[in-house]
């Protein structure tokens, strides 16, 4: 199985455009399973003095992890630029996920990335410091990182990524991966 993950808590955004457009390439490109994690459905109580202990660990990320993330064998990270990295709630999320079943969540694992930026690096930095994190937690990472740059001129009014440049390299990277 290949998860597909939106790496923000921000409602309505760019990440989560184009990590819809990633799950329709997929769709179309393989016959595994492909499924999609959006981190705006994370439920807002969280966070608690003892959540970094197994047996207090928030029921909804042990269903969350034993579903999106044990699953699978793919993960695909599409990661916006927040102060020159990725958002908190991502490392919130793979940090509280890293309690149980550490190696059956992480190891092994192959990760894309892809980042998203109004900018012009397409979020290069806070693709570098996921890397660092996801090798630290012995997941492989796809060398073939995309930086996504100026967003808004990338997806249309509807959502769909409209910019034919952009379209073939996502299209060309998850080909890549999958190859991989």
């Amino acid at each position: 199985m290949i998860t597909v993950i939106s790496g923000t808590n921000r409602a309505d955004s760019y990440t989560e455009k184009i990590a819809n457009q990633y799950v329709k390439i997929l769709e179309n490109a393989t016959d595994q399973k492909v499924s999609y994690l959006k981190l705006t459905d994370l439920p807002t109580d969280l966070v608690h003095n003892n959540m970094y202990t197994p047996d207090h660990q928030h029921a909804d990320i042990i269903k969350l992890q034993d579903e999106y993330l044990m699953e699978s064998d793919r993960l695909i990270i599409i990661s916006p630029e927040y102060n020159g990295s990725f958002p908190g709630i991502l490392k919130f999320f793979i940090d509280a996920c890293s309690i149980r079943n550490y190696k059956e969540t992480f190891k092994g694992k192959k990760v894309m990335l892809v980042g998203v930026a109004s900018g012009r690096a397409g979020n290069l930095r806070g693709m570098d410091h996921l890397t660092g994190i996801f090798n630290h937690v012995g997941s492989v990472v796809f060398p073939n990182k995309l930086p996504i740059s100026n967003c808004k001129s990338v997806v249309d009014e509807l959502g769909d990524v409209q910019d034919k440049s952009a379209l073939g390299s996502m299209e060309d990277q998850v080909k890549g991966f999958l190859e991989w």
